[in-house]
């Protein structure tokens, strides 16, 4: 150990220094693990630039080449049009090995057409309903990663990004176009692609933050006027509106910061909170919900420590309602995911909340929210970097909630003794804390794998509860309990 080591000693802590054949070894291979680019800032003017307005994508995509790699804005700001335009000329060219980067997109996306396959290839960093067949047949892939690390991937350069497709809003006085409800990973993609071509698009709502990028740092735009795309609002189920009312009645005080996930639990827990103060918002996302609490009062962000008095967030979807709401409103700033999403930005704020569902739970807390058996549903997203958060907020009081019914619809329970072959652990049993289902609450930390099981028990179906006991014997060779 000396022999290859110097040790130097500063009072009681002792520092090793590697010999210096390694350091320049590791230097060696970090340096072409990431390699540093020089970044676009969007806010800044590209001098002497004007972007070509192109009728088609024959004009507007005239520089990419086979090999090329692109980023497709998502959600409900996908371009649809310009999608389109940009499918269209890789079919037209022939280009080869094309990869096209994306979180969940909406409305038609022709990139995961059989015929495009020898072409053009969906690579979901979060997947989407409209892609799911397709990484399950293999002619699409899905990467797992945390949305606050995509980013990362982009800005190191490990992704080098050869053009990024945009849906925007026409230019400002000052040329500034705005990203509308999806910033998200997308302010990343800005800084790294060597080309942007933008679809503009008046019907796109102006949004604020770090949404904004200046018309000069475009190569090409089309015109494309769309409405965002919108979810048809649905009727909300007795069991998602007892989750709610047992996450809101019990685990919500007033003056907490909200994070809310996707889907009908994290609305029905908004839609519970009339009676609730001085609320906060930090989230990765936001939908309907919170329109009603910021007009009634109860949102007042007063109590926040970052971003006081804004709903901070990284990107929205909702019903058309929700769009009209964010239009050229200076309540709402949205930032770029890696710092929304961030373990220790969540953590400083008073009380943080998380509110998210998943797919299935194991009877020692392991989380599924990413797949059904190994089908890759949808993606890591935010949730564990929320849980995380909560879960270490600086004033000891956050609380990190995962929330799901407690069978599926065909009365399976969510809750199993094993998880489902092929599935992937999205929350480890080390971060679960609270566990909600319309039967009650189960509280997982610092419990034994015993009082977890028995824990998690009490809030199955009884009609599956005896024999998740059973199993539970099983596999613990000892009766659960929570002693």
């Amino acid at each position: 150990m000396f022999s290859v080591c110097r040790q130097f000693y500063f009072s009681k802590v002792t520092f090793v220094a590697l010999p210096s054949k390694y350091q320049r070894a590791l230097h060696h291979e970090s340096k072409h693990k990431i390699e540093k680019i020089k970044l676009r800032e969007p806010f800044a003017v590209v001098a002497g630039n004007l972007p070509k307005t192109a009728l088609n994508g024959e004009q507007a995509f005239n520089f990419l080449n086979d090999d090329a790699k692109v980023f497709i804005h998502g959600g409900a700001a996908t371009p649809t049009i310009l999608i389109s335009e940009f499918y269209n000329y890789v079919m037209a060219k022939k280009l080869k090995n094309i990869s096209a980067y994306h979180i969940h997109t909406e409305g038609p996306f022709p990139i995961i057409n059989p015929e495009a396959s020898s072409h053009v290839r969906s690579v979901s960093l979060f997947t989407g309903s409209n892609c799911r067949d397709p990484i399950k047949s293999g002619r699409a892939d899905y990467v797992p990663i945390f949305l606050s690390e995509i980013p990362l991937l982009f800005r190191r350069n490990i992704i080098k990004l050869d053009l990024a497709l945009l849906n925007i809003s026409p230019p400002d006085v000052n040329g500034y176009c705005s990203l509308g409800p999806s910033v998200d990973v997308t302010r990343a993609a800005i800084e790294s692609a060597k080309h942007l071509v933008g679809q503009i698009n008046p019907s796109l709502p102006v949004t604020s933050g770090d949404a904004h990028v200046h018309i000069s740092n475009f190569t090409s735009i089309i015109h494309g006027d769309m409405p965002c795309h919108f979810m048809n609002p649905r009727q909300m189920t007795e069991v998602e509106d007892k989750i709610g009312s047992l996450i809101a009645d019990n685990l919500i005080d007033d003056g907490a910061t909200l994070q809310t996930g996707i889907g009908a639990i994290p609305d029905s827990v908004l839609d519970k909170l009339s009676n609730h103060r001085n609320l906060g918002v930090h989230t990765e996302m936001f939908s309907d919900g919170i329109i009603k609490l910021v007009e009634n009062g109860v949102i007042t962000n007063a109590n926040k420590v970052v971003r006081p008095g804004k709903v901070v967030t990284s990107f929205v979807i909702g019903t058309e309602n929700v769009f009209k709401f964010l239009h050229d409103n200076p309540l709402i700033e949205f930032r770029d995911v890696a710092w929304v999403n961030s373990p220790f930005v969540i953590a400083r704020n008073p009380k943080p909340v998380s509110i998210n569902s998943c797919i299935e739970v194991d009877l020692t807390g392991q989380i599924v929210s990413d797949s059904v058996g190994s089908r890759i549903y949808s993606g890591f997203g935010g949730q564990v970097d929320f849980i995380r958060g909560a879960a270490i907020a600086e004033d000891g009081l956050g609380k990190p909630i995962i929330a799901l019914p407690s069978t599926t619809k065909r009365g399976e329970s969510k809750i199993s003794p094993c998880l489902k072959p092929g599935a992937g652990v999205v929350t480890s049993r080390a971060h679960a804390h609270y566990v909600v289902t319309e039967y009650g609450i189960a509280y997982l930390f610092g419990r034994s794998l015993r009082q977890r099981a028995h824990a998690l028990i009490q809030i199955a179906h009884p009609d599956h509860r005896e024999s998740l006991e059973k199993a539970s014997f099983e596999q613990l060779k000892v009766i659960p309990s929570a002693d």
